[in-house]
């Protein structure tokens, strides 16, 4: 893979908070699953699993956990991401999360849209997927065909972020 091809998707990347009603091809799911499960861990622990959503319903109910998902229920399929304190205590949703980056990433060359979500109730979320006690949903994710793209954002100078000793 060419690395410069990959940094253009990164830079890419953007959250989406607006999704078209077309439905996510089949294998795409799959395939954004597939990236996630790769991601790194802690001793590989992969502390998490995930819960695809594609009932109306439990989409709306997810969005309503959520603080500004307002735009949730815009979306044909929601991918939960559950993190288990049983199986990594101290990083499962470090390595959860991590995880769902990877989706977002493999969503974005796909052609499909994404947006991270960090307020929530998560007791909320976790009661409405019937999470086990020692589960904690570390993010969800809307995906689908992005209405509209957001314009690049700025970011700072790679010089005022990086020190050398």
């Amino acid at each position: 893979m060419d690395p410069d091809e990959l940094l253009v998707l990164m830079k890419a990347r953007r959250s989406i908070r607006a999704f078209k009603p077309d439905p996510v091809p089949e294998g795409a799911i799959t395939k954004i699953l597939e990236a996630a499960r790769w991601c790194q861990s802690a001793s590989n622990k992969q502390p998490w699993r995930f819960i695809v959503v594609e009932g109306k319903e439990v989409i709306k109910a997810l969005g309503k956990c959520a603080t500004y998902g307002n735009f949730i229920d815009q979306a044909p399929v929601v991918i939960a991401f559950v993190a288990d304190s049983g199986v990594a205590p101290k990083w499962h949703v470090h390595d959860s999360s991590m995880c769902s980056h990877q989706a977002c990433l493999m969503a974005w060359a796909l052609g499909l849209g994404t947006c991270w979500i960090g307020s929530m109730d998560r007791d909320k979320a976790a009661a409405l997927l019937g999470l086990g006690r020692d589960e904690v949903v570390a993010t969800i994710l809307p995906i689908g065909f992005p209405a509209s793209v957001p314009k690049p954002t700025s970011r700072k100078a790679l010089d005022d972020l990086v020190s050398y000793k």
